[in-house]
């Protein structure tokens, strides 16, 4: 018995295109990403590029009918590969969720709270206000323009752990005890990131009256509650039974089940899928069945292959051409100055609370600022779902790019500052004691010691 219309399978020449598409987003995303690290950049800002190269803004004037052929109007086409896109990002922030170190932030308590609350409130406040005075500039037709600022402020609130992490790795800073501060600050910044991002875009979707706003903070609220008292023994149950098997296929496919089911179902929910793919991140890290070596593939094959894949589609999506327009040139100085100047504020602020000294304040400041990942992911949602148009996404993407690499050389200043003012602290101490005192100190001092662990 056959189907009376069965659907119609892709045609060859969609899947030519479809395959060159990966290999030549791959290909760039690889050369420009090696590129960046050489100079001591992120690996995602060339990622990103490598996509903004193929795009509108750079093959659509150098090579108009290639570009026309590689990337169709076609919205079929396009779909295919954001569907790569998607399961890509999917992955990384399940990915993300699972590395994350709720240690630290037990750790270091109420410092990384305040480092954290305080560059959080002040980027958002500031990013918010910018999105209703900036609305008549780049908001869309028909969008809310409380649902386009509050998208903004999100968007100006968020740090990228994967960029910090790896940068800190990098300096020889990741264990330092600033190290340590920044990444549980964080923590609670990516939680709190995610969190915000699913309660905007459920109002974008919904519509903003006070029973969407009411579902929209209390349905993502539920999921969590939901993911501690029956997600947890669900998925300690699951990572069990595949850590019977033998290698380590079966834990990757179960917690890529567990990705896509959970994030589906805040899909459903219009929460975002993102949403469920972080929280079941998380509960898979924190689970003591998970044996983290048989997840080292997984891991690796999503930062090498579906992350680039992603950023690079990411950058399909910019076109630098409307920056020629001085209203939209203007625009993205104001975003990029709030961005920065919120981001260093607030946890600047939230260090000298903490009585950390102005040196290290500065660190803080500088790896919080860090947007990279994270920020990227916010614009990709935004633009789905019709909150941004493509002016207003290139800015946003533009912010992640220049503040990932503000970050290094400044994080590095303020570093050497702070442990040149622990050594200078450390002679007159020393010179204070006199030769028959004692010395409290042996060795080249941490320049973070002076953090005061509440």
């Amino acid at each position: 018995m056959t189907l009376a219309n069965p659907v119609p399978t892709m045609a060859p020449h969609s899947l030519l295109v479809f395959l060159l598409q990966i290999a030549f987003l791959l290909l760039f995303a690889l050369v420009l990403g090696r590129l960046a690290e050489r100079f001591r950049m992120p690996a995602v800002v060339g990622e990103l590029c490598a996509g903004m190269l193929l795009g509108p803004s750079v093959l659509q004037h150098v090579l108009p009918a290639f570009s026309h052929w590689l990337l169709p109007r076609q919205p079929e086409q396009m779909h295919l590969l954001d569907a790569a896109g998607q399961l890509g990002v999917l992955l990384l922030v399940g990915v993300t969720g699972a590395e994350l170190n709720f240690g630290l932030v037990r750790k270091r308590g109420v410092t990384a709270a305040r480092v954290s609350i305080a560059g959080l409130v002040l980027p958002l406040g500031l990013g918010i206000a910018t999105g209703f005075a900036l609305s008549g500039v780049l908001m869309p037709d028909g969008v809310d323009s409380k649902v386009f600022a509050f998208f903004l402020g999100v968007a100006m609130c968020v740090t990228a752990i994967p960029v910090i992490a790896k940068t800190l790795l990098d300096m020889k800073l990741l264990h330092r005890d600033i190290g340590q501060l920044i990444l549980s600050a964080g923590v609670v910044d990516d939680i709190v990131g995610w969190f915000l991002l699913s309660v905007v875009s459920a109002m974008a979707t919904a519509g903003l009256t006070a029973g969407v706003v009411a579902t929209s903070v209390l349905y993502p609220v539920g999921v969590v509650l939901f993911a501690l008292l029956i997600g947890r023994p669900l998925v300690g149950a699951a990572l069990r039974w595949a850590g019977r098997g033998e290698g380590s296929a079966p834990t990757i496919t179960t917690v890529v089940v567990l990705v896509m089911f959970s994030a589906a179902a805040t899909q459903a929910m219009k929460l975002e899928a993102i949403f469920g793919a972080f929280v079941c991140g998380v509960l898979v890290g924190t689970s003591k069945d998970l044996n983290r070596e048989k997840l080292e593939p997984l891991k690796t094959s999503v930062l090498s292959f579906l992350a680039p894949l992603f950023f690079a589609t990411a950058g399909l999506r910019m076109d630098l051409t409307g920056l020629r327009r001085p209203a939209v040139l203007g625009a993205a100085f104001a975003v990029l100055a709030v961005a920065v100047i919120g981001k260093f504020s607030g946890a600047f602020l939230g260090a000298r609370f903490s009585r950390l000294n102005r040196w290290e304040a500065l660190a803080l400041g500088a790896g919080m600022n860090c947007r990279g990942v994270v920020e990227v992911v916010v614009a990709m949602t935004g633009l789905r779902l019709g909150v941004l148009d493509t002016d207003a996404y290139t800015i946003i993407v533009l912010v992640a790019i220049v503040t990932s690499l503000m970050t290094p050389p400044v994080l590095r200043y303020a570093m050497t500052r702070a442990e040149e003012a622990a050594d200078a602290e450390l002679a007159l101490n020393d010179h204070d004691s006199g030769p028959a005192g004692t010395r409290h100190h042996s060795g080249r001092p941490d320049a973070s010691n002076s953090e005061v662990n509440p």
